[in-house]
């Protein structure tokens, strides 16, 4: 099959995966207030300003700065329930998230959602901001998330961390990077992203450039 073309023969288009935080969302606000919750119900001492900073990464990654490895999972699971009343509500969709996934449905593709987020929590996200996913699978981080990107025929990533290029890479998808997560151009260019666009307003446009070119 052509690289557009389904398994009827009719024209179809690329099936592009996104990231969540950071590249569709800004998940900060609602993020900090969890783990600021989660400080008061274990007493523990956390820096919620700077786990914000370094999102991307799986939570049970992050967990480990503050807790010992024996209380991870507890923690995990305490941190996932509270998380739909503190953080759902507090976070934003990234200027253009509408724009790019309608130019994906507009260009005839699939818009997947592929993170590292407990998949419940990246749903209601989703769900509450309107963004119109065609599938979200959750629970994947870095190198892990070629496992969905390929079974879903993704010929794109686009993600703001150098773990999702990896990602896009190891599943020989074209990554596209935004600079509106933890790393910076040089970063993610030194990682591999093929294209780096400061955030997702410049997608369509590449996206129509992209998708002309392959005709």
């Amino acid at each position: 099959m052509g690289a557009y073309e389904s398994a009827n023969g009719s024209a179809a288009g690329p099936t592009v995966g996104f990231d969540l935080d950071m590249t569709l969302i800004d998940s900060r606000p609602g993020i900090r207030d969890t783990w600021l919750e989660l400080a008061d119900r274990t007493g523990a001492q956390l820096d919620a300003d700077l786990i914000v900073t370094r999102l991307g990464p799986p939570l049970e990654q992050e967990l480990a700065y503050w807790f010992p490895e024996a209380r991870i999972p507890e923690m995990a699971d305490l941190y996932r329930e509270l998380y739909p009343a503190h953080a759902i509500t507090g976070t934003y969709a990234m200027p253009g998230v509408h724009e790019a996934v309608g130019a994906v449905h507009a260009a005839g593709g699939r818009a997947i959602v592929v993170t590292a987020k407990y998949e419940p929590n990246a749903k209601l996200h989703l769900e509450h901001l309107d963004i119109a996913a065609d599938e979200v699978i959750g629970n994947l981080w870095a190198e892990g998330k070629a496992t969905a990107l390929r079974e879903h025929g993704a010929s794109v990533y686009v993600g703001d961390h150098t773990g999702d290029v990896r990602g896009a890479r190891t599943a020989d998808a074209l990554s596209v990077a935004v600079t509106t997560g933890p790393c910076d151009a040089a970063e993610l260019r030194e990682a591999g992203a093929d294209v780096v666009l400061a955030d997702l307003t410049e997608f369509p446009a590449w996206l129509e450039r992209y998708v002309a070119e392959r005709a």
